[in-house]
């Protein structure tokens, strides 16, 4: 049995922490301000915390009240959503996708558009996060996008996006003209992507260049190192493909193309569980993915 206050108790703080007002509170739940202020305060009971201060007419949150909403609002936005997909329309769908933050941004998020356009009766759920997605646990997750490794377990499939070539990419302003190449990369400052499967040491030893002394930035994100390279901080060696929207707006151009020989590797990865792979959402969503890779 679950040690959780009466519900009541829980929505009627969470709606006078929000509005930061009992009186609004108890209009929006059709409450007297007094009733939401006795529920809160069996609240307070309960958990043997004060979660307000009462000052003047004016309440304001105490730490605990603080660590309280913020959880209880993650809490009722996943309530919320839930109840909306189960009113979707009977012959609709929900399509839970796991991304990789960078993916989504820089990639993913353009081209879900036309699927939907294409298939009106599957609602998108996206979800992000770095760390690859156990499917054989995370039931809730249809389909998993994954940087640089997945989480193998039984039951699961899995297909490489494709390779994606890594080139050294920087703002167009860095660049000086009758000077090589080989010249500038040697002297512009360097920014490192610390998840990204290709190096800057493996990039130099392959154009049988030396790599440059001294320190270098570095960013947990590609999104993060490809915004560093458009505002002119250094040369980031990181996938066209999470490029792709600096490249063509002419923000950032490939140094030394032509010149150097780049690396292409598989970095994305598509997994789903295997007893799913004829479900029609699974399916339609698993061959677009893939055609947009190949492109």
């Amino acid at each position: 049995m679950r040690r959780v206050p009466n519900f009541s108790l829980l929505k009627a703080f969470e709606a006078a922490a929000r509005l930061n007002s009992f009186t609004l509170a108890g209009q929006e739940l059709n409450l007297t301000q007094s009733a939401i202020s006795h529920q809160v305060k069996k609240l307070e009971e309960h958990l043997e915390r004060r979660l307000f201060l009462r000052r003047n007419r004016r309440v304001t949150l105490t730490p605990e009240g603080k660590r309280l909403q913020e959880s209880l609002s993650r809490v009722f936005d996943a309530i919320e959503s839930a109840c909306n997909e189960v009113q979707l329309a009977p012959h609709s769908h929900v399509l839970a996708v796991h991304c990789p933050p960078s993916l989504a941004v820089k990639w993913l998020s353009s081209r879900l558009p036309h699927f939907m356009q294409a298939h009106p009766n599957i609602t998108i759920r996206l979800t992000s996060g770095a760390e690859p997605i156990n499917l054989a646990r995370a039931q809730e997750i249809d389909i998993a996008i994954s940087y640089a490794m997945t989480h193998e377990a039984k039951g699961i499939s899995t297909l490489a996006m494709g390779k994606e070539r890594n080139v050294p990419l920087c703002s167009p302003s860095l660049l000086k003209p009758g000077r090589s190449a080989a010249d500038q990369i040697r002297q512009l400052p360097l920014i490192d992507s610390q998840l990204n499967r290709v190096t800057w040491p493996q990039w130099f030893a392959l154009n049988r260049l030396e790599l440059p002394a001294g320190t270098r930035l570095s960013f947990d994100r590609a999104a993060l190192c490809i915004s560093a390279a458009v505002d002119g901080v250094g040369v980031a060696l990181e996938s066209i493909r999470l490029a792709e929207q600096e490249i063509a707006r002419g923000d950032l151009v490939e140094l030394g193309a032509g010149v150097f020989k780049d690396i292409k590797v598989e970095t994305h990865f598509l997994s789903y569980r295997s007893n799913e792979s004829d479900v029609e959402k699974v399916a339609l969503f698993r061959d677009w993915l893939m055609s947009q890779s190949a492109t």
